[in-house]
């Protein structure tokens, strides 16, 4: 189900001027301190058992600006201060929800640089965006239009490890729209040897961007390794590894965009495997195939993609055993175990021989079918239950 307004974040990249620069890195340091500040504040309210809200935050912020310790925070934009409080308070309510884990402290050199700004906080007009503080426009490589008539309604400045500038735009955009219905559902296997195995039998290959890339970025990581700490050269050398993560990124991401927007055009109903990847990463043999195969960020696309252009995503149970159960219609026989290392297996009851991943896909299918229907038992837990997991949660040595 889509809605008729959905809001879309632009994102392009943009080249500052040394003083706009020097202004945004400020403004990045001075977001950082505030949170910080209020993080320490909240959590020792919280150790004596009171609780601080995003108002009372918003009036230290007030008292610190008239210290003499912290009077350089007038110096920049009030908006991202602000702002940055009203995340620390998301982040609160998240936990007190249970949702996500205690928030941390901002690093210095590891925390994401980021400033939002709202509406008071930036002038668009004419295709060109200036910043409170700023007298000058960004220069923005505008690489895809914006929406007829949008208006942003927060503006994201960001700089990533490799030195790069983006601004992201948020605003509604009209032209993202329900597609016309079809009858198509295919069920998703992921994996490593191959990234996606589909119910239709179609093998997507695994483009193991990192592993490509992994000759480089190990020399590179060598030479960083061998500066001094907080000279200029380590700073050249850190940057230069930087840029390769953000390569093998860009280019994951591009892909996985690629692939999920060919999975929604094409099919109604797509069905996938509630996989914890959060835990199945914990196993150090396996763990940097699968955050390169990026498994959770290919679900988390084809989950929005398909609130936005009205299509359905079932996930199937993660404990259901699509690898052990055979496909073929009337027979379903359980195996009892089923190794990573094979591929190929043939039913010891009906005689019918399976490709592992694609008799996992027909699995998931079916499940999947079962729940829009009826409502079978196989939606996903975000509890563990007990007793022995299925094959596809287990991992071992070997690569699926």
């Amino acid at each position: 189900m889509t809605t008729d307004r959905v809001k879309r974040a632009f994102k392009y990249r943009f080249y500052p001027t040394d003083a706009q620069a020097a202004e945004l890195s400020r403004t990045f340091g001075c977001v950082r301190k505030v949170y910080n500040m209020a993080l320490a504040a909240r959590t020792e309210a919280w150790t004596r058992q009171e609780r601080v809200n995003y108002n009372q935050t918003s009036a230290m912020l007030t008292t610190w600006k008239k210290t003499e310790e912290l009077s350089y925070l007038n110096g920049v934009s009030s908006v991202p201060l602000q702002q940055t409080l009203r995340h620390l308070q998301v982040a609160f309510t998240n936990f007190f929800t249970k949702r996500a884990k205690y928030p941390r402290f901002k690093s210095k050199r590891k925390s994401r640089k980021s400033a939002e700004y709202t509406t008071s906080g930036f002038r668009y007009r004419d295709g060109q965006l200036t910043l409170a503080k700023m007298s000058e426009p960004l220069d923005i490589r505008w690489s895809r239009p914006l929406p007829d008539g949008a208006s942003p309604s927060t503006v994201t400045v960001s700089q990533d490890a490799a030195g790069r500038w983006f601004v992201s735009l948020l605003c509604e955009d009209p032209t993202v729209k329900s597609l016309p219905v079809v009858e198509a559902a295919v069920a998703i296997d992921v994996g490593l040897t191959h990234l996606l195995t589909l119910s239709t039998g179609e093998k997507i290959s695994n483009p193991r961007h990192e592993r490509r890339e992994r000759e480089r970025l190990v020399k590179a990581q060598r030479t960083l390794s061998h500066k001094a700490n907080g000279s200029a050269n380590r700073s050249k050398a850190r940057r230069k590894v930087a840029k390769i993560y953000t390569r093998i990124a860009d280019r994951r991401r591009d892909g996985l965009h690629k692939l999920t927007s060919k999975l929604v055009r094409e099919n109604q109903t797509l069905v996938i495997e509630d996989l914890t990847v959060r835990n199945m990463v914990t196993n150090h043999s396996l763990a940097r195939a699968i955050s390169d195969a990026a498994w959770a960020e290919f679900r988390g696309m084809l989950e929005y993609k398909a609130t936005w252009y009205g299509r359905k995503v079932i996930a199937v149970d993660r404990w259901f055993p699509s690898s052990k159960l055979c496909s073929k219609p009337g027979c379903g026989h359980l195996n009892e175990k089923m190794p990573l290392n094979v591929r190929t297996w043939t039913c010891p009851c009906c005689g019918a021989t399976h490709d592992r991943d694609v008799n996992a896909a027909n699995n998931l299918l079916a499940a999947g079918l079962a729940v829009s229907v009826c409502g079978a038992g196989v939606r996903p837990q975000r509890s563990s239950p007990g007793g022995q997991s299925a094959t596809k949660q287990k991992v071992s040595r070997r690569e699926p």
